[in-house]
């Protein structure tokens, strides 16, 4: 069986709010973990997110 090209991964707020969102990474490219500025509604303003496992 073929592995997927992409998988699922969670990027989790660093501002400690518990917020996450969804999204998917390709998995054949070798990367660090991603790390991306989107906006975080419960502490209302952009922050980092930092890429993390799917429970």
């Amino acid at each position: 069986m073929a592995k997927p090209a992409s998988i699922k991964i969670r990027l989790n707020s660093t501002a400690d709010t518990g917020f996450f969102y969804v999204t998917k990474k390709n998995a054949r490219t070798k990367t660090d973990k991603l790390v991306m500025k989107k906006y975080d509604p419960i502490a209302r303003k952009h922050v980092e997110f930092r890429e993390g496992k799917i429970k």
